[in-house]
């Protein structure tokens, strides 16, 4: 029993992965133009960047997994949603927020001085954000990232309100039809904690093997 439990469950981790694998590094990349913008982008740049940080964190994702899908794109819209992209882009975009101040407080964490100490040597402050600040900034976000890392893994399971048949969805069709809820609900459980324990086993090792010699271990 348990094992029908785990093969009808397990097959909606893949669509679990996917919607994670285009929800981070969505978030990521825009994440990381906002943090560049709230820092290096003058002061009406810094407090749009922080404005929309503030109200995406703000915003429960399912609420805006809800306005993109049936205001955005409902029936008569100019734009055409399915919910798998609804909800990958939903979890993408708040996401983002979150990720906009890891990547804000890497950048800051890096000594002004190494940005003085690269202009005075002729580079540009393009280049120097690019192969000095940037670098080091990426290797010090990746513990809080991991975490972040986590929270979309799991806020994944949101598009199982619009049908997504995602792992969540598929624990709750087998409860509602063997009427086994708790090991229905207990797989899934146990399924999304094999997927964090083991992101979270890999960004730790990406992390110990990106510090650089002075970093404090």
């Amino acid at each position: 029993m348990l094992t029908d439990f785990v093969s009808y469950i397990i097959q909606g981790t893949v669509t679990t992965i996917c919607v994670t694998l285009i929800a981070l590094p969505s978030g990521l990349l825009v994440g990381l133009g906002l943090a560049l913008i709230n820092i290096y982008g003058g002061r009406w740049l810094s407090w749009l960047s922080s404005t929309f940080s503030l109200l995406m964190r703000g915003v429960p994702p399912i609420v805006l997994l809800f306005i993109l899908y049936f205001v955005l794109g409902g029936n008569g819209s100019l734009i055409n949603l399915e919910p798998f992209w609804a909800g990958s882009m939903s979890l993408g975009i708040v996401s983002s927020a979150y990720q906009m101040e890891i990547l804000r407080g890497a950048l800051l964490s890096v000594s002004g001085g190494q940005m003085t100490a690269a202009r005075a040597i002729g580079m540009s402050r393009l280049k120097a954000i690019r192969y000095i600040i940037l670098p080091q900034a990426i290797r010090l976000a990746i513990p809080p990232w991991s975490n972040e890392a986590s929270i979309v893994l799991k806020d994944s399971s949101l598009v199982y309100a619009l049908g997504v048949p995602e792992i969540l969805r598929r624990a709750q069709q087998l409860s509602a039809t063997s009427q086994q809820p708790f090991l229905a609900f207990g797989t899934a459980a146990l399924i999304y904690f094999v997927l964090v324990f083991a992101t979270n086993r890999l960004l730790d090792f990406i992390s110990e093997r990106s510090k650089l010699p002075t970093q404090p271990v």
